[in-house]
């Protein structure tokens, strides 16, 4: 009774743990009859290769069973357990579940199946495999293929601007860089990866030289996968420069979507801007040409305002170009009256010093703070242009005054010039004069 008793519980087990019965139109294959069957069997097999534990085989089944019955006598469908088996999983480079291959026309190089996962996409590619060999067989011209057109399995990974990841080079790529990158984990035959192809490749070329856009094959590469603990697909984590600690990315799936986040997390990452002295021409064209707006202090004279004084307002500049850095603006500097025809373009002389201006060279408009030239007054000045509020001016004669070349500012307090020692000693002065 009790050797009944334990035959039942194993057969139970059986039961539990294999996905396919023998009732069904699948073949359960082992090493103890996979050659024989499909090697040197003839026809073409459509092989899946699974894990009783993994969930996307589990989902898989109706649809390959329905498959299976549709294709009886035509094309033959088999299932092998690689978690039990093994051998077979690794003869064959099974590396994620489910694997599927289909043999047919040469059977030592089995092609992947990166179809749709369900029965119409079973049958199209095992018809299409059937067709095939017959043509070979004829001695024709071979025509399609069991795995689909590379236009329909195109991955992520093939826009000319993605960068292919792999476990190979994954941390050196990423980790690395000192720009941020998103990186699309993916699975070849998953619908929504194929339809953020075009859009992620759109988005690669769109952000090319500030963020780097990566595809990660996750059902060739797991253990990359695993370790950023990546359950569906298309997964899409962002990398900050230099970090292994992604976070999620939360933004759309269209081109301009994934451009403006990636964008927004560049500007997190950039460094606070220069505050450059005005001293040529190039400077004025690099802070106000080469960016949206331009900031420009006048600050007072150095004799007016020594070391001390001038530092604590560059101080004040430094720490609102980091708050504004996403912005993206140019800043700039002058001592008062060393650029006369930039201070005239912009009514600068009759407000004193310091003082402010904003000028976008794009629209040849600038707008001039009024208020307290402190920290609070100048952020609430920044704050509105921000906004798109503020009066704006025409720059007199509708371009940038040329500049005057002045040397920089050595860091030092200011000193008057040294007096002229004058020598009497040749002067015969009358005594009435004195």
């Amino acid at each position: 009774m009790a050797r009944v008793d334990l035959f039942l519980l194993l057969a139970l087990v059986t039961q539990t743990w294999a996905l396919y019965s023998s009732g069904d139109a699948v073949v359960d294959l082992t090493p103890a009859n996979f050659d024989k069957q499909v090697i040197n069997g003839d026809g073409v097999w459509i092989v899946e290769f699974y894990a009783p534990w993994c969930g996307h085989c589990k989902n898989l089944v109706p649809e390959y069973k329905k498959a299976a019955k549709a294709l009886k006598g035509v094309v033959k469908v088999g299932a092998v357990n690689a978690d039990e088996h093994k051998s077979l999983g690794g003869q064959y480079g099974v590396q994620g579940f489910p694997t599927i291959k289909i043999f047919g026309a040469n059977k030592k190089k089995p092609e992947d199946y990166n179809g749709n996962r369900n029965a119409q996409g079973f049958v199209d590619a095992g018809l299409a495999a059937a067709k095939k060999l017959v043509n070979a067989q004829l001695g024709g011209k071979s025509s399609g293929g069991g795995g689909g057109s590379k236009n329909a399995n195109a991955g992520p990974g093939e826009g000319k601007d993605v960068v292919e990841l792999t476990e190979a080079n994954f941390k050196k790529k990423v980790f690395n860089s000192d720009k941020g990158w998103l990186v699309e984990f993916y699975a070849p035959w998953c619908g929504h990866c194929k339809s953020l192809a075009g859009p992620w490749a759109d988005a690669a070329s769109q952000l090319k030289g500030k963020m780097n856009l990566g595809a990660l094959d996750a059902t060739q590469h797991q253990s990359v996968a695993q370790e950023y603990g990546v359950q569906g697909y298309p997964t899409i984590k962002y990398f900050a420069p230099g970090s292994s600690e992604p976070e999620e990315y939360n933004g759309g799936r269209t081109a301009s979507d994934i451009v403006a986040w990636a964008e927004e997390k560049a500007a997190e990452n950039v460094s606070p801007p220069e505050i450059k002295q005005i001293l040529s021409d190039a400077d004025v064209e690099e802070g106000c040409g080469e960016h949206p707006l331009c900031v420009i202090a006048f600050l007072p004279h150095i004799l007016d305002c020594q070391a001390s004084c001038r530092n604590a307002f560059l101080e004040d500049l430094r720490k609102l170009g980091d708050k504004y850095k996403k912005k993206s603006w140019g800043w700039l500097w002058s001592e008062a009256v060393a650029q006369p025809d930039l201070e005239a373009s912009v009514d600068v002389g009759g407000f004193g010093y310091p003082a402010m201006v904003v000028v976008s060279q794009k629209k040849m408009k600038y707008s001039i703070l009024t208020g307290s030239f402190g920290f609070d007054g100048i952020n609430e000045f920044l704050r509105d242009l921000s906004y798109g509020k503020g009066r704006t001016n025409p720059v007199r004669g509708a371009q940038m005054p040329k500049i005057s070349k002045v040397d920089a500012w050595d860091g030092k307090d200011g000193e008057l010039p040294a007096e002229e020692d004058l020598d009497l000693s040749d002067v015969d002065l009358d005594k009435d004069e004195l």
